[in-house]
């Protein structure tokens, strides 16, 4: 094959690698772009290519996460990942584990050095050999393998396992969609555990919480109140899978995306919900709503009497 179709049949598992490392779908596109202007411009060509771009993207991917951590922490309020509505890679066999460590509590999992994270997404996520991970990361096996250890001790302390079938996540996806449709408080209270926490990223462009909002009651009520009312002015959802978690894509009345919601779900209820509505990360979901636009014309109809 040529390098073109060689780079081609690879590139949904290279932007896989990408963005578990990144957490940002325009990055991992961009990391895996630089991978192939590295390829084509190589004057030979790699005993295995899988094995070499799979190590050219891992090791762009932690320069650019070591200079996004440093943005990060300057960043407007929480930082979420950037949605992502499909893998492009997939593995049947696989399928319940991939969808795991692409999860937004996977990707949000800071105590994770770059050096970790790529360890685990290209040692337990993809099944690479110890040699190639060394070579990708370029630190010893036994390196890799210690790596690899803390990693998991992070990953086993801070992230939930999705125990419950995708049927059941579904269901009660549903139904909380519904009861948000309505405005229903109690009903959605019933769905929530009971330390539940509602975090949205604006990034400062978009109207947005100025910090977490914890507790089912508190959650059900921010939400029972506010979400009527985006309906009201022609605010539509559509359930989907975001980042292999049930949750919802929000358009304004011309179809353009207003922001998504990702659940967490856990032991039957929802443990998290998380609204990304920072532009800049949903731009590869198609057209962008002026999301400043949507929250003055929910507050004037509020003021205007039924």
């Amino acid at each position: 094959m040529s390098k073109v179709e060689d780079f081609e049949e690879l590139r949904p598992l290279l932007f896989s690698i990408a963005y578990r490392i990144l957490g940002s779908v325009g990055e991992a596109e961009d990391a895996v772009q630089e991978t192939w202007l590295r390829f084509d411009g190589s004057a030979t060509r790699p005993t295995s290519t899988k094995a070499y771009l799979s190590a050219v993207v891992t090791r762009i991917s932690i320069d650019v996460l070591r200079s996004a951590r440093v943005r990060r922490e300057e960043y407007a309020g929480p930082w979420l990942p950037e949605p992502l509505l499909s893998d492009p890679y997939q593995d049947p066999a696989r399928s319940g584990e991939l969808a795991d460590s692409v999860s937004m509590a996977a990707l949000l999992l800071e105590r994770l050095s770059p050096l970790e994270r790529a360890v685990f997404v290209l040692r337990e996520v993809f099944a690479f050999g110890f040699d190639e991970v060394a070579a990708a990361v370029g630190r010893s096996e036994a390196a890799c393998r210690q790596l690899l250890v803390r990693a998991r001790r992070h990953m086993e302390a801070g992230r939930p396992r999705f125990a419950a079938d995708r049927q059941e996540r579904q269901e009660l996806a549903r139904r909380f969609f519904d009861a948000l449709k309505d405005g229903d408080v109690a009903g959605l209270r019933d769905l929530l555990a009971a330390d539940v926490q509602l975090v949205g990223d604006g990034g400062g462009k978009a109207p947005q919480l100025a910090k977490a909002v914890m507790g089912a009651e508190n959650v059900a009520r921010l939400l029972g109140t506010v979400f009527p009312w985006l309906i009201r002015i022609d605010v539509s959802f559509e359930p989907h899978e975001i980042n292999g978690q049930p949750g919802a894509i929000f358009r304004d009345r011309d179809g353009k995306v207003l922001h998504i919601l990702a659940l967490d779900v856990l032991d039957g209820q929802i443990q998290t919900v998380r609204a990304v509505i920072n532009p800049d990360k949903l731009g590869h979901l198609g057209p962008v709503a002026d999301a400043w636009a949507i929250d003055r014309e929910v507050k004037r109809a509020r003021r205007q009497p039924n």
